[in-house]
């Protein structure tokens, strides 16, 4: 492995890039039941300065012709380090009162600056992980080297030694601790408070369910998407929810489109008979597991010729039929973004060529 391999993030040249300039990310922090009649507006603007932050850094990775793999993981990192959502510093508690993270990466095709990466290696799973301090950092050193982690989904301590031997920051379990967090694992067990220094100054009732997540347009055409998160409040111990599972709570791939008629009307609409698209979801896993959310928001676009809009829309509404709260945000190849949830608010954003950072947060809030 090379050296360069272990940096979080790879710089690329615009040399390599044909065409103009074209690049976007769309971003989720989580969602739930945030209400604007709860919330301060204090609190409202810190969690717009958190996602413009993020969005910022994805942007610098952009900005100057690099990769949708290295775009998304700097967003989502620094969502991480932010301790208001549920990933990285900010992941909830489970009933044992520990922390039991999770992260994941998918591709619509291999990065080119790695070009030792087989197309079918399309994105890798990590799951119960309690010592890594980004996640996302984590899995994506894991993806880049199918040499030592030659499969598709891992967990443990295993996972984090061979990322540690990729150059992966370890730290110890009590660096997630935050005393919201504490807090909210101890008031859903029904037990009393105890007391802890506090650190976050930020109400309960503005946490959201679910996670963080990012994806990326680059101008080559790769949408990558990667999630991170601490899972659900007190879950189980040795919980796994839709996170890590690929398929469920992410996705990303590219296919050729081999129609005649829808040839000939992308040769006179000047659009490319590639499509690519990916996909990130928070909320309540479990749910995005039983439904397959994520691939099958592709799978309509795919084969039933639904825009990424309605696609996205019919499988967050099915979400809903059956109880489970939550959204996604959606990227294709043409920089078309759709963002649709069923609760009350997902923080949300999206940053484009012009370099400005759009957010919102609750259902009603226009980006």
């Amino acid at each position: 492995m090379s050296p360069s391999e272990k940096l979080p993030l790879l710089p690329v040249t615009r040399s390599d890039i044909a065409g103009p300039a074209r690049f976007t990310l769309v971003i989720h922090g989580g969602a739930g039941t945030m209400s604007r009649k709860n919330a301060t507006p204090g609190q409202i603007a810190v969690y717009h300065a958190g996602l413009r932050k993020a969005l910022e850094a994805g942007y610098a990775v952009l900005s100057v012709g690099g990769e949708a793999m290295d775009a998304a993981v700097a967003a989502v990192s620094v969502l991480e380090d932010n301790p208001l959502f549920n990933a990285g510093k900010g992941a909830v508690f489970n009933v044992d009162g520990k922390n039991e993270l999770e992260s994941s990466v998918m591709l619509s095709k291999p990065p080119v600056s790695h070009p030792q990466i087989p197309n079918s290696r399309r994105g890798f799973g990590l799951t119960l992980l309690t010592r890594t301090k980004n996640p996302s950092q984590m899995v994506r050193a894991l993806y880049l080297n199918p040499d030592v982690a030659p499969h598709v989904f891992m967990s443990g301590a295993n996972a984090e030694s061979i990322g540690e031997s990729l150059g992966q920051v370890l730290v110890d379990p009590s660096y997630f601790y935050t005393e919201a967090r504490w807090k909210e694992h101890r008031k859903g067990l029904g037990l009393p408070d105890e007391p802890h220094p506090a650190d976050v100054d930020a109400s309960l009732d503005m946490y959201p369910t679910g996670t963080v997540g990012a994806v990326a347009l680059d101008e080559r055409g790769c949408i990558c998407s990667v999630t991170s998160t601490g899972g659900r409040t007190n879950k189980l111990v040795g919980r796994i929810g839709d996170t890590p599972c690929v398929a469920h709570g992410f996705w990303a791939e590219e296919w050729e489109t081999t129609g005649l008629m829808t040839r000939a009307w992308n040769k006179i609409t000047g659009k490319p008979n590639v499509r690519a698209i990916g996909i990130s979801g928070t909320g309540d896993g479990d749910y995005f597991i039983r439904q397959a959310t994520a691939s099958t928001i592709a799978r309509r676009v795919q084969f039933l010729g639904e825009s990424i809009e309605t696609a996205a829309k019919v499988a967050v509404e099915d979400l809903a039929k059956d109880g489970g709260v939550g959204g996604v945000i959606v990227l294709d190849n043409e920089g078309n973004v759709t963002l649709p949830l069923n609760c009350e608010g997902m923080y949300r954003g999206v940053i484009r060529m012009d370099g400005v950072p759009k957010t919102a947060i609750f259902r009603d809030d226009v980006l």
